[in-house]
């Protein structure tokens, strides 16, 4: 389930945040300035075509094994072709769902990442429409 939308601001600003050359498994990298690689903005990580991204809130562990968990901000391109193993955020006889596309055999399947939930396979008569490519995911662990 979606509970928000969000478009990217026409102008975006500039925030840029330090990146440091080192990898970090399990901790907080060094302050130190020796290791400090470079600054990234957010929206150059996260948005690739402004002009066709947007945003939505997810409510609902359906797809936890991919990563996705409930509040979690999902970063959607609609300029992306969806193909079979992307995860799109669809319309599925009118409701909003995010989950994994596949294609088989000429039938079409959304499936969730978690097996407490079946996957949808689409029957005729049912009305299908994808919004979108996921292209991210950003999480507050606060």
């Amino acid at each position: 389930m979606i509970t928000a939308f969000f478009a990217p601001t026409t102008q975006p600003s500039k925030l840029t945040i330090p990146v440091y050359g080192s990898t970090v498994p399990a901790g907080f990298p060094s302050p130190a300035d020796d290791y400090l690689e470079t600054r990234l903005d957010l929206n150059d990580l996260l948005v690739h075509d402004p002009a066709a991204t947007f945003m939505v809130r997810v409510c609902g562990d359906s797809m936890s094994g991919a990563g996705i968990s409930s509040d979690d901000v999902l970063v959607i391109d609609r300029s992306i072709e969806p193909v079979s193993g992307h995860i799109v955020l669809a319309i599925v006889d009118g409701e909003f769902t995010v989950k994994r596309l596949r294609k088989q055999n000429g039938h079409i399947f959304l499936l969730p990442e978690n097996p407490a939930y079946p996957p949808i396979e689409l029957q005729d008569g049912q009305e299908l429409q994808i919004w979108g490519v996921v292209t991210g995911c950003v999480k507050s662990f606060l």
